[in-house]
């Protein structure tokens, strides 16, 4: 191990998802040996990054306003709502081309054992959004996973009393996969295909 600021670092970036100990040390020495304006812009763009991202107060995706530019734009179709876990799904679908509603981001999905439950989620939030009957169509996108599978079985049963049509997306993801790793074409097929949720 290394002596002061430097374990300090490796310590603070092991701390990033899917960023392991030798990573960690990697990118560590990596910022070392950078430039000093380069690693300035750096920690400028993380510190600034935190001060002006927040999330969008309609959908619950990542903006730097307080509404993101999907929910700004006139031109998406105002009738159908896709449901997602988190704001990384709403780049992987955007960058199918094939959805052109707005979104919802739930923040999570149910699962008791991390111990994030329906009131831990979107979920309230979503139901005020549906509340006005200008949304015909919700399209559940959760992760093909059991925590994703027992969402969408959750949002299923409490919207039926809207009197939706409730899709889910169609088979060709993987299970156990997450949505943000699905290659553009097998997402497209999947949102093409999207079938009824019961």
């Amino acid at each position: 191990m290394y002596e002061g600021i430097i374990q300090d670092l490796i310590d603070e970036l092991g701390q990033l998802p899917g960023v392991g100990p030798k990573s960690a040390q990697r990118i560590a020495f990596h910022l070392l040996q950078s430039d000093p304006v380069d690693v300035r812009r750096l920690a400028e763009v993380l510190v600034e990054v935190k001060a002006r991202v927040k999330f969008c107060t309609i959908c619950f995706n990542v903006s730097e306003d307080d509404q993101c530019r999907i929910c700004r734009d006139p031109r998406r179709d105002q009738t159908v709502l896709c449901v997602v876990e988190e704001y990384k799904d709403v780049v992987a679908i955007e960058r199918t081309r094939e959805f052109k509603g707005r979104y919802h981001v739930l923040g999570g999905a149910i699962s008791p054992i991390d111990g994030v439950g329906p009131d831990q989620l979107r979920i309230r939030e979503l139901m005020v959004r549906l509340a006005d009957g200008a949304i015909t169509e919700v399209i559940l996108a959760t992760d093909p996973n059991l925590e994703g599978e027992a969402t969408a079985t959750y949002l299923t049963r409490m919207l039926r009393e809207f009197g939706l049509r409730i899709t889910r997306l169609a088979s060709g993801l993987p299970v156990g996969g997450d949505l943000e790793y699905a290659d553009e074409v097998t997402l497209g097929r999947a949102f093409a295909g999207r079938r009824s949720a019961e």
